[in-house]
């Protein structure tokens, strides 16, 4: 039998013995079955039995719904410090559920700030995550704002506004379904390209699926406003998104098997899309796009099931961005639309991306130079040198077919242009087809939909000379490069502002399919 808040039921779900002591906390909750439906904050003239998100959380049973009214909330839920949240959730299949919006903001910044989400310095607290749903499934979080919640300026730790996290770091899924709806999530305050800054927009790491990330922004990231990683088959779909003003639109680390991304836009990022293989503690590596047993590609003629398709991929020319230098990811190359670096068997298929500077899109192999967690042996890399522990990831198997490219490669450098392949020879190879530009297709190396580029299956390599020294330029990977005829890209200013977080479209009906109660009493 389980107790809360003087209700209690068997954890079967059967209510037993409904309590009057639930009205000392403004009301009893809701209840359809043994489902409830809490509520924080007043809505429409009529209170809530919480105050606060995470007191709402921690009486939420399996199941349960909490919805939360209009307001700025400056959450402190979880002090522990290995798991710093605003609101950290660890119960499954709770519905968290804003009743607008813009107007529901999970706030990382002090209590008493004059305005949500300011971007005073004086005002912002370090080293905590926004809403945290740690190794439990069946989640959902929707309609709602999270700010603010900024690094650890000592350690770069935390700093993810949302973060569906399975077990970040311990190469095992620790989560299953989750699903998020109609989110925002940003910062108004970094400290330049340095710490303390918001580090990840919306995160899901170590999850299995099925999961889905849908009519979502995020913005002003120093790694990435969408990520989903450390997942061999990730079994995750992401709809409709946008992202903007960030290091990196998207990253995708050690993702693959089923995984979708379709109508979403990138712009205005530093670099847009990025999947990536790497070395590191989100593993196992490599990225592996191919279908697990039992599935097919959701496109006929797909390489594999990891498809980013229908997407627009646009104007990712900012080096004025939280995290630009540092790092793999702050390093990824400015300027450029779509990054597969270290890649296998993604196809991306169907897309437009037009007006980045360097390369509409790069597919390059990736020298992964980080000192590894002793559990991360290199796998599907190959240690070159074996004095050094760089792990080389060859990028083969990837698939660039029927996109319409237009206006890239404007910084004008050589090798800048539509389609760059910067790989060492591997059999099969990458493919190119159908891919189009109203100005003439221009790729290095050049005629790059000719054998044996197209068909696909063949062996080939890429431009490993001047094409990889002007990505080594563009990301100053291995050291800093500096501006030369022939090798200028934009580098970060020491000062800027970011951009205030806009207003989303909402969820059409936030009372849709919650349990009666007297917020949705229909």
């Amino acid at each position: 039998m389980m107790c809360r808040l003087g209700m209690c039921w068997r954890r079967g779900g059967r209510l037993l013995i409904p309590l009057i002591l639930a009205a000392a906390f403004g009301g009893s909750p809701s209840l359809a079955g043994s489902v409830h439906v809490w509520r924080v904050g007043t809505y429409r003239g009529i209170s809530g039995q919480f105050q606060t998100i995470q007191a709402a959380v921690n009486a939420a049973g399996p199941g349960d719904w909490i919805l939360v009214a209009p307001g700025d909330y400056h959450e402190n839920g979880s002090r522990d410090p290995a798991l710093p949240a605003g609101v950290l959730i660890r119960t499954p299949g709770i519905h968290l559920r804003g009743l607008d919006r813009n107007g529901v903001i999970v706030d990382g910044t002090r209590a008493g700030a004059p305005t949500p989400c300011s971007s005073d310095p004086a005002l912002q607290v370090t080293g905590r995550n926004g809403i945290e749903v740690y190794k439990t499934s069946g989640t959902y979080i929707e309609n709602l704002t999270v700010c603010n919640f900024l690094t650890d300026p000592a350690t770069g730790e935390h700093g993810n506004q949302i973060w569906w996290n399975g077990g970040d770091g311990s190469g095992q899924i620790g989560m299953h379904t989750y699903w998020g709806n109609y989110l925002t999530a940003s910062s108004t305050y970094s400290n330049g390209t340095n710490h303390p800054r918001g580090e990840y927009g919306i995160f899901v790491s170590n999850a299995d699926g099925p999961g889905s990330i849908n009519y979502s922004y995020a913005s002003n990231m120093g790694d990435a406003a969408f990520y989903v990683g450390a997942c061999p088959s990730c079994n995750a779909v992401l709809d409709h998104d946008r992202a903007q003003y960030s290091a990196l639109a998207y990253s995708g680390t050690n993702s693959g098997g089923n995984l979708i991304m379709q109508n979403c836009e990138f712009d205005h990022n530093k670099t847009g899309l990025v999947s990536n293989s790497q070395n590191n503690d989100d593993l196992p590596s490599p990225q592996i796009g191919l279908c697990p047993a039992g599935s097919n590609p959701a496109v006929p003629g797909a390489v594999g099931c990891t498809i980013f398709m229908n997407n627009y991929f646009h104007d990712n020319n900012d080096a004025d961005v939280p995290g630009s230098g540092s790092g793999l990811s702050g390093s990824a190359p400015v300027g450029t639309g779509v990054v597969l670096a270290g890649t296998e068997y993604i196809t991306l298929y169907n897309n437009r991306i037009e007006r980045n500077g360097a390369w509409g899109v790069l597919v390059a192999d990736l020298p992964d130079q980080e000192t590894p967690p002793p559990e991360a042996t290199c796998q599907g890399g190959l240690y070159y040198d074996p004095t050094t522990q760089t792990c080389y990831y060859q990028a083969f198997g990837n698939y660039v077919w029927n996109n319409r490219f237009a206006d890239n490669g404007f910084f004008g450098n050589p090798t800048n242009g539509d389609i760059g392949l910067a790989t060492t020879l591997h059999d099969p190879g990458n493919c190119f087809n159908a891919n189009t530009d109203p100005a003439g297709l221009t790729t290095d190396p050049p005629d790059l939909q000719s054998p044996p580029y197209n068909p696909c299956g063949s062996a080939n390599a890429g431009d490993m000379g001047p094409l990889a020294a002007e990505a080594l330029c563009a990301t100053q990977l291995l050291a800093p490069c500096p501006s030369l005829p022939g090798a200028t890209y934009p580098r970060p200013d020491p000062t800027f502002t970011l951009p205030p977080i806009p207003a989303e479209p909402g969820m059409p009906d936030p009372c849709a399919g919650v349990p009666r109660n007297p917020w949705c009493p229909r």
